[in-house]
């Protein structure tokens, strides 16, 4: 049996406030055919489909017309779950819909029965179990009590996954054990792996370190374990059974130089075979680091490739220019280049010179949310023996608001 796992699509995103539909759309199209190609018999997709809780029609329509097409294939299965970035609820909505494609969705956790999916061939033989895990979130595996430490939590938070795959694991073991003949026994998660490599994009999905899983977190019935949430391909813990698939586009700069791939499971008689296939750059992303001259020299050798790519350009050079914008402009002029931010290094170390009360342009994109949670603790001169505690709270907070639901549709 051939699976293909892919995750984090991120439906929807934005760069810079630049819409990317046609990077979806390509990216998507391509799937689809190299679904045919291989003539894959299940695709799994673990979590973050789409960028908000609320995609917009034109992303919700790339998704359903993914769907539809697919299900026409030899893709017997598509198997989906939630992410952070995703409403459980509004995934789970037309759940019973989308079985008679053979599409199964879990987006909300709690129920291991309904977590725990058997894909059956054509004479309704069980061919594949799935441990279909959706986003954990913190409610759905520990319980909040007075006065824990932020140890507690994190020892509860990391007890809670590793008992939630320990209960599907022994649940797919005796469903495996009914079986006339040996099955693949595949986990799907969307979770944050410690040392894991991460990319543009992510958001933590627990306060600072908390919920970072290990290997052995996955007990070994699972053939093999797919997932989402950090952007770029890899394996945890050296073992080639457990594995991110990584986002399929760069979902900003960071990611503009890694290779997006899809991983493909060949599954025979107990044997598993990993191989995986380069997805195709629809869009350039460049970065562009230095003074004023090496910057326009770039620009130039871009315009004489005829090269269409989005531009991110970083000014480090020490002299202040009121004139940079215009000039990196002007030297973008008259070709498919598209500035889609000029950072000015040289101003944000003025800003950290200056005593006086003047501001420079340094953008939301440019901080995550602790930093603005720092920046407003360093503007109120907040004492660093009080800052500890402010700090956690805030986390907290903000936990609570990434973890909270959309009401349901």
């Amino acid at each position: 049996m051939r699976f293909i796992h892919t995750a984090d699509w991120h439906i929807g995103r934005m760069l810079y406030g630049k819409r990317r539909y046609a990077e979806f759309t390509e990216f998507l199209d391509w799937l689809a055919e190299k679904i045919e190609s291989l003539e894959a018999d299940a695709l799994i997709v673990p979590g973050d489909i789409f960028d908000t809780r609320t995609p917009s029609n034109l992303a919700q329509q790339l998704y359903y017309e993914f769907l539809i097409k697919v299900s026409r294939s030899c893709c017997r299965h598509i198997v989906i779950t939630s992410g952070n970035h995703d409403s459980p609820s509004f995934l789970d909505a037309p759940r019973s819909v989308l079985r008679a494609l053979n599409v199964h969705v879990v987006g909300v956790a709690g129920d291991l029965q309904n977590e725990l999916i058997e894909l059956k061939d054509e004479a309704d033989e069980t061919e594949a179990i799935i441990a279909a895990v959706p986003y954990l979130r913190d409610r759905d595996i520990r319980t909040v009590e007075l006065g824990e430490s932020m140890e507690d939590k994190d020892e509860k938070i990391i007890n809670g996954i590793k008992n939630h795959y320990t209960s599907l694991a022994k649940l797919a073991e005796e469903k495996s054990a009914t079986l006339n003949n040996k099955v693949p026994i595949i986990a799907m998660g969307h979770l944050f792996a410690s040392e894991g490599k991460v990319g543009d994009g992510v958001r933590d999905l627990y306060v600072g370190n908390l919920g970072s899983i290990s290997a052995d977190t996955f007990d070994p019935i699972f053939d093999y374990v797919a997932l989402g949430h950090l952007h770029v391909s890899q394996t945890v813990g050296g073992e080639d059974r457990i594995r991110y698939s990584g986002s399929p586009i760069p979902m900003g700069y960071g990611e503009a130089d890694q290779t997006k791939e899809i991983i493909i499971v060949d599954y025979n008689k107990g044997s598993l075979e990993i191989s995986s296939e380069i997805v195709p750059r629809s869009q350039d992303l460049v970065r562009i680091e230095g003074d004023l001259d090496s910057i326009l020299e770039k620009i130039l050798h871009l315009k004489s490739e005829n090269s269409d790519a989005w531009l991110e350009v970083s000014y480090t050079g020490s002299e202040m220019r009121a004139d940079l914008r215009d000039r990196i402009m002007k030297a973008a002029s008259d070709s498919k280049l598209e500035i889609m931010r000029v950072k000015s290094q040289a101003a944000f170390k003025s800003l950290r010179n200056s005593t006086s009360t003047s501001t420079v342009d340094e953008a939301l994109e440019d901080l995550t949310e602790n930093e603005v949670f720092e920046r407003c603790l360093d503007a109120y001169q907040v004492p660093d023996e009080d800052r500890k505690l402010l700090t956690e709270a805030y986390q907290e907070i903000l936990e609570e608001y990434h973890n909270a639901d959309q009401l349901a549709l």
